[in-house]
């Protein structure tokens, strides 16, 4: 999507400026840049908040519109920088990871959520496949990749299972195979 692909540059860009603000040899010029930035930041989260409650009012349409917001990946990781995405950790985290069980299932691997407590996600992956170490690393990083997507806000992803004794790599996988 180039959309995203942009987003994701600019946001490395964003990135790279602070960086280069951080290490800046005016203490005085950093803070008054930090709060600068800070002062943009709450003034776009307050414009974001103050849309979504205008279109919230107007009803079932408007409940929709915010919903197909929250889908979208460029609006979606903005609600969440904000802390207005209209779902919780908990159901996209959910979302996340049964979106991808199709996926995995189709490779004979499955993913079972454990637990969300204070923003870290507990997983257990099953690599049920030909026992190879690489395919269960792949159905790992395919896990990881999905739930970071849908929700990049929690703290922490521990996943469980991941661990097979190295092996052959399936042809599919070298073959560049999407899971």
């Amino acid at each position: 999507m180039p959309a995203q692909l942009e987003f994701q540059q600019r946001l490395q860009s964003i990135e790279r400026l602070l960086g280069e603000i951080e290490s800046a040899a005016n203490p005085s010029l950093r803070a008054n840049v930090q709060e600068l930035v800070q002062l943009i930041m709450d003034l776009h989260g307050a414009g974001l908040e103050r849309t979504l409650e205008l279109i919230h009012a107007t009803g079932e349409a408007g409940e929709s519109i915010i919903q197909k917001l929250g889908r979208d990946e460029l609006v979606a990781s903005l609600l969440v920088l904000y802390g207005l995405h209209p779902q919780t950790l908990e159901a996209r985290v959910t979302q996340a990871v049964d979106k991808v069980r199709s996926r995995l299932r189709a490779h004979d691997g499955d993913v079972e959520l454990l637990s969300i407590q204070e923003g870290t996600v507990r997983l257990r992956i099953q690599a049920h496949g030909s026992g190879c170490g690489s395919s269960a690393q792949t159905l790992k990083q395919v896990v990881e990749d999905a739930v970071y997507q849908g929700a990049p806000d929690i703290t922490a992803l521990i996943i469980e299972g991941a661990s097979e004794k190295p092996g052959f790599v399936p042809l599919e996988m070298l073959q560049g195979v999407a899971l």
